[in-house]
């Protein structure tokens, strides 16, 4: 839509009847493109689109009704039309209709109809790595198929090739303990190495921690330092990762107290420690009661 001649002649189709127009139209309320920005007015069109059977609408109408978005929330609604969708293959409806059933949002749990909805989507011309991603988990875990960590290491790699952190982490523990492929401490270190790089605690201490100890790298401790630095003040810090900020932390007041890395610095240890003692680090709380600090 580049013009108000466009949103006529958009509208005047919508209001014919003609399922995309109304869709487009929708779209256009929704993201404020050439028209005030009105969600009422977009769910009204969604859902006419919707109720003429066009896929796309009744996925953007379940995602109204999953986030309580102009209607009431309502996941039983949404998974109504959420399976409308995936049915005529809507790849994103199925994503959301998976996550239904492994959840149980609006419908009950069911890992069998979890992994189906998984799989069309992983196996999609344009699959979503997160779908493959969480179907590896499905196989690792035996929830819904047998627990096959060869199957589980396929869709892995598939997701971790697309960049995908968690698949990339995943992968990597798998070459580090030999689950469903050889072991290769080597290979574990490269994909830990990506899986870092994106940011997130978790995946940064734990490339330190190969660094510090030399587990398929050379041991590096000033290497270990800069992951350990990254990982003790992340760029995404999320609640569940709060112990992996705190041990990173921890460990890099070790790294100060020792020399390990870096110029030995008593200031900067304690600094690190008072910090992970914020996390709620137990050994650093300990340090600093020994030191009475």
């Amino acid at each position: 839509m580049t013009d108000t001649d466009d949103i006529k002649k958009c509208r005047k189709a919508a209001e014919q009847g003609n399922a995309e127009a109304q869709y487009k139209l929708a779209t256009c309320y929704d993201n404020g493109e050439n028209v005030v920005k009105d969600e009422a007015e977009a769910v009204k069109w969604w859902r006419k689109a919707a109720e003429q059977g066009l896929a796309s609408a009744q996925h953007k109408l379940g995602v109204c009704y999953a986030r309580g978005c102009i209607v009431a929330k309502d996941y039983a609604e949404a998974v109504k039309w959420w399976r409308k969708a995936a049915e005529q293959g809507d790849r994103d409806a199925q994503f959301e209709l998976a996550l239904a059933f492994q959840g149980g949002y609006g419908i009950a749990k069911n890992e069998a109809e979890t992994v189906k909805w998984l799989h069309k989507v992983a196996v999609a011309e344009q699959a979503h790595p997160a779908a493959q991603f969480l179907l590896g988990c499905c196989y690792d875990n035996g929830a819904g198929v047998a627990k096959d960590e060869a199957e589980a290491v396929k869709w892995w790699r598939k997701a971790a090739e697309k960049g995908f952190m968690k698949a990339q982490f995943a992968l990597g523990v798998c070459y580090r303990e030999g689950a469903g492929v050889d072991r290769d401490e080597t290979e574990a270190v490269k994909w830990f190495h990506q899986a870092a790089e994106k940011g997130f605690a978790l995946q940064q201490y734990n490339l330190a921690l190969c660094y510090a100890n030399g587990w398929g790298v050379t041991l590096d401790y000033a290497e270990a330092v800069k992951w350990f630095r990254k990982a003790a003040d992340p760029k995404y810090v999320l609640k569940a990762q709060y112990q992996y900020v705190a041990a990173a932390q921890y460990n890099l007041a070790l790294c100060y107290s020792n020399g390990w890395g870096v110029p030995q610095d008593e200031a900067e240890a304690m600094k690190w420690s008072r910090k992970a003692s914020e996390y709620g680090h137990l050994e650093a709380r300990r340090a600093l009661q020994a030191f009475g600090k």
